[in-house]
């Protein structure tokens, strides 16, 4: 399986440094190529917000250099990546929580990571940073660990009072942060064709999955060169409706 991307960030209209992080890396291997990529949206007082993004974005590169070839060449199991990309996870959120307190601020990071392996995908999300699935249709594969989806799950907010909610932006779980991190872990099997897309909230709050799917479904953007002016095009539709936060994103097709 071959694979093409395209990676765009821009600091936005408000704020005056970049919290986001990104990396995509593909390895050549004997039994084909393998895509890892990871979407990272800092917070943190005093600008201490890309401190924590990149420091994952930067422990998940030495994983996957080192540790991945590993479970790779001696059978990739989901149980056994899971393991291990969580504990890249832990490590990091004690590391974080550590420095923050050493230094008086709070701080820490979304993480929304995909591999994809032998025609199979492999996802991990903690926060509201997000992947989704393109194909005939635009399908979210993650769910946002945010307090605003909490209450949906439980049947107190509708979908239409969630996207304006005061507290819509409050995340349950955070790299750095949070006490106990319970990652989310997704897996689904990828076509020929198929794209996913990993990107932090600001990318996606103004625009609709009818939109991303007009400009992004598998037969508008099947080159590296499109794939690159789409993505742009809704990183500066979002400035153009005002987004107020960082804006990144991350576009995988698989063929």
């Amino acid at each position: 399986m071959e694979f093409l991307t395209a990676v765009h960030t821009d600091v936005g209209i408000k704020k005056k440094t970049n919290q986001d992080s990104l990396l995509v890396m593909v390895a050549e291997t004997e039994m084909g190529k393998v895509l890892f990529a990871v979407v990272c949206d800092g917070m943190g007082g005093l600008a201490k917000g890309e401190v924590a993004s990149a420091a994952v974005i930067k422990a998940y590169e030495k994983w996957f250099e080192n540790d991945f070839s590993e479970l790779y060449y001696s059978g990739l199991s989901a149980d056994m990546l899971k393991r291990s990309m969580e504990s890249v996870i832990y490590t990091m959120n004690s590391k974080i929580s550590s420095y923050g307190r050493g230094i008086g601020v709070n701080l820490g990071t979304t993480v929304v990571a995909l591999v994809i392996a032998n025609n199979t995908y492999y996802c991990l999300n903690i926060g509201d940073s997000r992947c989704y699935h393109i194909k005939d249709s635009f399908e979210q594969i993650t769910k946002d660990q945010t307090f605003v989806q909490r209450e949906m799950d439980m049947g107190r907010l509708t979908p239409e009072e969630a996207e304006h909610h005061p507290q819509r932006s409050v995340l349950l779980q955070c790299v750095g942060a949070s006490e106990y991190i319970v990652p989310d872990f997704y897996i689904g099997k990828v076509g020929s064709g198929e794209l996913f897309l990993l990107c932090s909230d600001g990318y996606r709050h103004l625009i609709t999955p009818e939109e991303f799917y007009q400009y992004l479904n598998p037969a508008a953007v099947p080159n590296e060169a499109q794939m690159k002016e789409n993505i742009k095009y809704f990183t500066e539709l979002n400035k153009y409706r005002k987004e107020q936060d960082n804006i990144s994103v991350v576009l995988v097709r698989a063929d």
